[in-house]
C-alpha cells in the first residue's frame, strides 16, 4: 500500500464510490438487521440514529471517496529541504503510518470513512465496528475489499475483525509488533478502557462539549439562526453544541428568541438563575435549573445548557474550564473579541460565527475523517490524510564527510 502508486489508490477509491451508489437497496437490507436488532435491544435513540445508513450517508460516503480521489497525494512529497554549511541538504518526507487500528461504535459509516483514508494514505487498516453494526459493517467491508481488487491493490489492506467478542478489542490493542497506531471512535467508556489499557499509541478524543458562545456586540437574527443549527441540526455528533454562554449585554434580547426556537422543537433548556428569570417568559419552554454537572454533560439528546457570562473573559474561562476542547464557536461584530476567542480558547476547533456543527473533516475539506482528535500530539482536530501520516528525515549528499 506504501509504495501504490497515485493513480492506483485513486482507481480503488472511485471504484469504492460507484460500488457503494450501486449497492444502497442491498445495505439497506443489511443496515436493516441491525436496526431491528437494535431497537429489540433497547438501544438509546441517539445510537439508533448512528446506526441508520440512509441513502444520503451513503452519498455522503462515496462523495468523499470521490473528493479524497480528486486531491493530491501527499504521500512521498518532501518538505523543507535545505542547505547546511557541511553541504548535505536535509529535508522531511511524508509517509504512511503503516497499520492503524480503527475500533468504533455504531455509525457504519466510518467503516468506509476509514477504509477510503487508509487507501488514499497508503496505509493498511484493521477495523473492529460495533456488535449493533455488525451486518452493516460487514457488507460494507465486502464492498471496499472488492474496489481494492478492482484497483490491483491487495484485498487484505483493510480488514474487518468479523466476531463481536469484546476480546478481540483487548488483543487488537496489545499488539505493537503488528498495529502501529489506534484510533477509537465511540463513548466515553470505549475511549478510556483502550487509552488505559493500550500498548499501542493511540490518538483519542474523550466527548463533545461543544460551546455557542452569543457575544456583546452580535448580530441576534445570526446568532439565533446558528445557535438553533448547532444543537438541534443533529442531536448525536460530537460536534453539536451542548453549552450556549450569552453575554448579559444581549441575553435579554436573544434568549426570549432562541428560547421559542428550542421551545418549539422540545429542547430541554438546563439555565443558571439568570437566563432561567428570563426564559420564564418563552411559552412552552422546558426549563431545568442547572447542576455543576450540566456544565461538564454531553448529552447527544435535546438538552442543553444555558449560561449568561458577564463577557468574552467569562465565555473563555467557562469554555477552557468546562469544555471537552473538541469545538467551540463565538458568534460576534466584535473583530478583537473574536480574534482574542481564536486565539485564547484551547479546543481543537474555534469558530467565529460559524455552527460548530461543520467541525467535521469533510466539511474541512479532507475528504473524510478518521475521527477528531483532541490530542494535543501528532493530530488534532477532524483528522484526514495527514494526521494518518509520519515524517521521515532524507538527507541529500554529493560525497560530504563530517569533520
Amino acid at each position: 500500500m506504501a509504495k501504490a502508486p497515485a493513480a492506483i489508490k485513486n482507481k480503488a477509491l472511485k471504484a469504492l464510490a460507484r460500488l457503494l451508489r450501486g449497492s444502497v437497496a442491498q445495505l439497506q437490507i443489511d443496515n436493516a438487521k441491525d436496526l431491528e436488532r437494535a431497537v429489540a435491544n433497547g438501544l438509546a435513540g441517539p445510537m439508533v440514529d448512528r446506526l441508520k445508513l440512509t441513502p444520503k450517508v451513503l452519498e455522503t460516503c462515496a462523495e468523499g471517496c470521490e473528493q479524497l480521489a480528486a486531491m493530491p497525494d501527499i504521500i512521498g512529497e518532501i518538505l523543507g529541504m535545505k542547505q547546511q554549511p557541511s553541504g548535505i541538504r536535509v529535508g522531511q518526507m511524508r509517509v504512511p503510518i503503516g497499520v492503524f487500528g480503527m475500533i468504533y461504535e455504531s455509525r457504519p459509516n466510518v467503516t468506509i470513512e476509514a477504509a477510503s483514508l487508509s487507501i488514499k494514505s497508503g496505509n493498511a487498516c484493521i477495523l473492529r465496528g460495533g456488535s449493533e453494526a455488525i451486518d452493516s459493517n460487514k457488507a460494507l467491508a465486502k464492498i471496499v475489499q472488492q474496489a481494492l481488487a478492482e484497483a490491483g491493490l491487495p484485498q487484505e489492506a483493510v480488514q474487518l475483525v468479523q466476531t463481536t467478542d469484546r476480546e478481540a478489542v483487548g488483543q487488537l490493542i496489545t499488539m505493537p509488533q503488528f498495529v502501529d497506531v489506534i484510533i477509537p471512535r465511540g463513548g466515553k467508556g470505549l475511549i478510556e478502557r483502550i487509552s488505559r489499557d493500550a500498548k499501542v499509541p493511540v490518538i483519542k478524543h474523550l466527548d463533545g462539549n461543544c460551546h455557542t458562545y452569543v457575544d456583546d456586540p452580535c448580530d441576534i437574527a445570526m446568532a439565533v439562526k446558528v445557535a438553533d443549527n448547532a444543537k438541534t441540526n443533529k442531536y448525536s455528533p460530537c460536534n453539536a453544541s451542548e453549552g450556549l454562554l450569552v453575554a448579559r449585554g444581549v441575553a435579554a434580547e436573544f434568549l426570549p428568541q432562541i428560547g421559542a426556537v428550542y421551545a418549539a422543537k422540545g429542547v430541554e433548556m438546563r439555565g443558571c438563575p439568570e437566563s432561567l428569570a428570563i426564559l420564564q417568559s418563552v411559552p412552552g419552554a422546558h426549563l431545568v435549573p442547572a447542576t455543576e454537572q450540566d456544565w461538564s454533560e454531553e448529552y447527544l439528546a435535546p438538552i442543553i445548557s444555558v449560561k449568561v457570562v458577564a463577557d468574552v473573559d467569562e465565555a473563555i474561562a467557562h469554555i477552557n474550564r468546562y469544555s471537552s476542547h473538541h469545538t467551540d464557536a463565538i458568534l460576534t461584530t466584535n473583530h478583537v473579541h473574536a480574534q482574542r476567542f481564536l486565539r485564547e480558547v484551547d479546543s481543537a476547533s474555534v469558530m467565529v460565527n460559524a455552527s460548530t456543527r461543520f467541525a467535521d473533516g469533510f466539511e474541512y475539506g479532507l475528504g473524510a475523517e478518521i475521527g477528531i482528535s483532541t490530542d494535543k500530539f501528532h493530530a488534532r482536530g477532524p483528522v484526514g490524510i495527514e494526521g494518518l501520516t509520519s515524517l521521515k528525515y532524507v538527507v541529500l549528499g554529493e560525497g560530504e564527510v563530517r569533520a
